[in-house]
């Protein structure tokens, strides 16, 4: 369960002052502030250490033709301070969570609210709306200006329908006012004058469409838009349906609610962004009342290696078949991987996901699985659990199969957000989680269920030649930064991006072999893939090994180098161990970092570490293994080449 330890009541007047129309709340250390004006309209403003980040922002939502926000009368105004502890069930950053925070409510005449939240290292605000039956929500104004000097860096996608997998652009103030026709994702990362950074999102979206953001009509302006509601479907094939007619509001939902929240990690240490919990800290409480069936864990997957497995251990045909699963439980007992995942091919027919292959005796397979403790997963589109909502989940519970990864969803309507709940919902009812596939970024669901243990929305490295460590080197700092990622990692052949010349059945990544073993360190996720090939894995025992055996939940998570979009070194401690991971782009040769271990306890360590070899710059395969004493306060030396990385363990 979600478990929240109380430590401070209400205060009566912590960070809150008020003249005339104008309110302020500030983050409990008192370097943030949310200025909040109410003439017109309901503005606000973020200052950090004094300084402007985001400046003239606008609130507002129209329900039923009314628009509430426009000449807003304040009928009462609450404030209090928050000190809580946040005990999540998958624990993707940290087992414990400091929830402090200042808040102002600002009720209006009209049966609405609206809520500001100031933390040490950002703000949220939401609206709450207390009115009878359902409304339809016409349009929600979403509106905030730039300062000058800004940069913006973000997924731009051609509309709607998107599968949130695009390449990170990043944005002069002339390149974003010039993008109107472009639909930006959430989240988005605003970079400011003297380092100081923005990350915005969302949090507690439920019954609701997920926002994006373009200039508008505005100048330096962030204007939220948001796809309508659809009315009518038509066939589009076995994956996906066409969107005949639409609403003209974007929600038809209950009156009495809290809109989701729109928050803004905001810092001038970049760190920050990397070890920021907001969406946790937003999410709405945990639905599953006994959560400990969930197991959080590894996989196989063999999709990405083409489902070819060699050597002289294979004497059979390999494809999607019972003989090749099994290789692929065995090779996961072996090694400590707590699944393996069948992906496109294990059915007969898409649509038809109660019957294998004539390949795959699934029962089989299952029962073999589990004798090897080793669970199974499989592959879904969502459409065809949409058609089969009924019996699907309840009859795999049956079977044995222990989560299910649904994919092509590609909108994020109001419509597809409940489809994500429904899903959410019923396959906790069956005891299965969920990994999204071909979906949006996280928003709070895998806090409030649980068993939602990934979502993919990011360019991972099924884009092969398409994923380049110039663009994951952002994802600390931006689609990670927001919850649990299905990036896929694993590669063990490994190219420089020049050199990069491979496909299936012999995939490949670009990055170093240290790169990618640091990724299992680095990435947020609670379902971790190990995407290549079995046989390649056992020619490389002690990288499989160390991969597979890096835990997808961390007790603490410390940033230790940042800089957003060049480089980051992350430590991650699980009981009475310390993982160590870093990356870095193309930009430079090689980059050296002094790392100092004064998180580690007292007493002697040994730290085994996977290092860029001197010519990984030229041949990514490059990797030394060190192994060595250290102990607290010890500097050890991180020396990363373009497209690299650093992987340790220390026990």
């Amino acid at each position: 369960m979600n478990l929240k330890s109380f430590s401070t009541a209400v205060l009566a007047a912590v960070a809150f002052s008020a003249t005339a129309s104008t309110y302020t709340v500030e983050s409990p250390d008192g370097n943030l502030a949310v200025k909040v004006d109410v003439s017109n309209k309901i503005g606000y403003s973020i200052e950090l250490g004094g300084s402007p980040v985001l400046t003239d922002g606008v609130i507002s939502l129209t329900l039923n033709g009314k628009t509430l926000g426009e000449n807003p009368k304040v009928s009462k105004v609450s404030k209090k301070s928050v000190k809580e502890t946040i005990k999540p069930t998958v624990a993707y950053k940290f087992s414990e969570i400091d929830n402090t925070y200042n808040q102002i409510l600002l009720n209006f005449k009209g049966n609405y609210a609206v809520e500001f939240r100031a933390f040490n290292d950002g703000a949220a605000y939401r609206v709450i709306t207390d009115m009878k039956g359902m409304v339809e929500v016409d349009n929600e104004v979403f509106s905030v200006g730039l300062p000058a000097g800004y940069k913006l860096h973000g997924q731009l996608a051609g509309g709607f329908k998107t599968s949130y997998e695009e390449s990170y652009s990043n944005l002069s103030p002339e390149q974003w006012n010039a993008s109107g026709n472009k639909y930006t994702l959430l989240p988005l990362l605003v970079e400011l004058d003297g380092n100081k950074k923005v990350l915005i999102s969302e949090s507690a979206l439920t019954d609701y469409p997920a926002m994006f953001l373009n200039p508008g009509n505005g100048i330096d302006k962030l204007n939220g838009i948001f796809p309508k509601v659809p009315l009518k479907f038509g066939d589009d094939g076995d994956r996906s349906v066409k969107i005949l007619e639409e609403a003209d509001y974007i929600a038809k939902t209950s009156g009495k609610r809290a809109f989701p929240w729109r928050y803004f990690v905001v810092t001038s240490n970049d760190g920050q962004i990397i070890e920021n919990t907001m969406t946790a800290r937003l999410a709405e409480n945990n639905m599953i009342a006994d959560a400990s069936w969930i197991k959080p864990g590894t996989t196989t997957w063999e999709w990405w290696n083409g489902c070819v497995p060699y050597g002289p251990d294979v004497d059979f045909v390999a494809g999607c078949n019972t003989d090749t699963y099994k290789y692929f439980v065995d090779f996961a007992s072996d090694y400590g991987v707590d699944y393996v995942l069948l992906d496109e091919g294990w059915a007969k027919r898409t649509q038809d996901p109660f019957t294998p292959n004539d390949n795959l005796d699934l029962q089989e397979l299952i029962k073999y699985a589990k004798s090897k403790n080793v669970g199974i997963i499989l592959w879904l589109t969502w459409l065809s659990v949409e058609n089969n909502f009924d019996k699907l989940f309840e009859n795999f519970a049956k079977m044995g199969v222990d989560g299910v990864k649904i994919d092509f969803m590609d909108r994020s309507d109001q419509w597809m957000v409940n489809y994500y709940e429904r899903v959410a919902k019923e396959a906790a009812k069956n005891g299965l989680f969920v990994d999204f596939h071909g979906s949006f970024k996280p928003a709070g669901l895998e806090y409030k269920y649980p068993n939602v243990l990934s979502y993919e929305g990011v360019r991972g490295m099924e884009q092969m030649g398409g994923c380049r460590p110039e663009n994951s080197v952002y994802m600390p700092y931006l689609r990670n930064a927001v919850g649990p990622m299905d990036y896929t990692p694993g590669a063990m052949l490994s190219y420089q991006p020049e050199k990069y010349r491979c496909d299936r059945p012999n995939s490949g990544g670009i990055g170093t072999r240290a790169y990618q073993m640091a990724l299992y360190i680095l990435w947020e996720t609670g379902i971790q893939m190990l995407a290549d090939n079995p046989t390649l894995y056992r020619a490389n025992e002690d990288c499989a090994r160390f991969i597979a055996g890096i835990p997808v939940q961390s007790d603490v998570t410390k940033a230790l180098k940042a800089k957003a979009g060049e480089y980051s070194i992350v430590a991650k401690k699980k009981g009475d161990k310390w993982y160590v991971g870093g990356m870095t782009n193309n930009d430079q040769q090689w980059r050296e970092f002094d790392i100092v271990l004064d998180f580690l306890g007292d007493g002697e360590y040994t730290m085994t570490s996977y290092e860029d070899g001197v010519n990984a710059p030229v041949q990514a395969m490059h990797y030394i293994k060190n192994v060595k004493k250290v102990k607290k306060g010890d500097t050890v030396k991180v020396k990363m080449a373009r497209n690299g990385g650093y992987a340790a363990v220390i026990e």
